[in-house]
């Protein structure tokens, strides 16, 4: 073969060669898009609930503060995460199966609860659906002020939760950003409350992972006292944060520190969101 015949060969098998790649990269495209099973799912939208026992019909008090109950007004102060693609739901303990049905519970990924006196009234076996879910890792799980005694708080930590000693006597607080890089603490100052419920060290629960925020008590006497104010632990799997503020009759809630620190503390608390290939 001449050199002109075997240059026509090579060409025609380059051409060839390359024809052939382009078509079994082709095949192959088809081949996924005919099989969406190995492409990830999409994240779904991701849940916060917010709960109370219904405080504005317990407390008389509570109810010239929030109207509309304690749990209207942490889930509006969550309104940012709706831009970030979170659905907010308000559940209470008045409504049918204690406001979370097992479908509603199992597509929360965080779940926030005030409770004050009705403690009691709380299912077993809602806390024991709760508690799983926390501790299997897919519901992060935030008590706030009252909510120490909570069912669900008290088996996650497996103790009595109480604190030394509760005053409602006019005490004030500053809260201090303890740790700043904390995620919880983003874009939070040190800030202060006019009036809080003066809940005294020592704290029964576990020794926290991180206590984010601090705080200083100042009595009407004038004497200060620490007291800690936003403890964190992962209990199993999932992530725990208790907030100390929020007596009934305080607008802790409306404050926009307050808001922010919830804001970050739901997405703190979230699962991590993993999109698996369908088997």
């Amino acid at each position: 073969m001449n050199r002109i015949d075997s240059a026509a060969s090579k060409e025609l098998t380059n051409r060839i060669s390359r024809r052939t790649a382009l078509g079994l990269g082709a095949t192959a495209a088809a081949g996924l898009l005919l099989r969406p099973e190995l492409f990830a799912a999409a994240p779904a939208k991701r849940k916060v609930v917010v709960w109370s026992e219904g405080t504005a019909n317990v407390d008389a008090g509570s109810k010239e503060v929030y109207p509309n109950d304690i749990n209207t007004a942490i889930a509006e102060g969550l309104k940012p995460l709706a831009a970030r693609g979170w659905e907010i739901v308000k559940a209470s303990l008045n409504e049918p199966e204690q406001g979370l049905s097992d479908a509603l519970l199992n597509s929360t990924d965080v779940l926030i609860w005030w409770g004050h006196k009705k403690h009691g009234d709380v299912k077993d076996e809602l806390v024991g659906k709760i508690v799983s879910r926390v501790k299997e890792g897919k519901m992060g799980f935030i008590p706030t002020h009252s909510s120490h005694f909570c069912k669900p708080l008290k088996k996650l930590m497996g103790t009595a939760c109480s604190w030394g000693e509760y005053k409602t006597d006019g005490t004030s607080v500053e809260i201090l950003v303890k740790e700043p890089s904390h995620p919880i603490c983003e874009g939070v100052e040190n800030f202060k409350l006019p009036k809080i419920e003066r809940y005294g060290e020592p704290f029964a629960v576990p020794t926290p992972e991180a206590v984010p925020l601090d705080g200083v008590y100042t009595l009407p006497n004038g004497q200060t006292k620490p007291g800690r104010m936003g403890l964190c632990w992962t209990i199993g799997k999932g992530r725990v944060f208790y907030f100390t503020p929020g007596h009934e009759t305080y607008d802790d809630y409306y404050r926009p520190e307050v808001r922010r620190i919830f804001v970050n503390a739901v997405l703190w608390a979230a699962p991590i969101q993993q999109a698996t290939p369908k088997s």
